[in-house]
């Protein structure tokens, strides 16, 4: 046994939450923590999110610019010329790209770009093509089919 192998003994220490206001002798009665009047000391006391004690808050006072298009597709890209490492003939989906880890997340689709040689015969499947991603794979023999 090593030292980083040593473990506490189940129980051995506290777990748990502190138990406010259960008498002076645990540490936090009384008060419970909260300290003495105010708006955090009520019940249900608080302030908003955001709120800066009545002060002009921070998401006012500061510009506003741009817009952001909440019907915009992101797709994630791949290059042709990673595609090579794909034997002859296979059939390249949008799964397969993820479980080779090419593709950590798929977003609205996948699309093909065109960089590169592609050196292999393919059957890609995707979700868009760039025109000259469409040209090198039907160059290299393989075909093309947008999902």
């Amino acid at each position: 046994m090593k030292l980083h192998e040593l473990n506490y003994v189940e129980g051995a220490r506290k777990s748990g939450r502190k138990r406010l206001g259960r008498g002076q002798g645990s540490g936090q009665g009384k008060t419970a923590g909260k300290g003495n009047k105010g708006q955090n000391a009520r019940s249900g006391g608080g302030v908003a999110l955001g709120f800066e004690g009545g002060q002009n808050p921070i998401w006012r006072r500061l510009p506003k610019r741009g817009f952001t298009n909440f019907t915009r597709k992101e797709y994630a890209t791949v290059n042709i010329e990673t595609l090579n490492r794909f034997d002859n003939g296979t059939e390249v989906t949008p799964v397969v790209l993820k479980d080779a880890g090419i593709v950590r997340k798929e977003y609205d689709g996948v699309k093909i770009l065109g960089r590169g040689k592609l050196e292999k015969k393919l059957s890609v499947k995707a979700h868009r093509f760039s025109k000259s991603a469409l040209q090198a794979i039907a160059d290299a023999g393989g075909s093309a089919e947008v999902l």
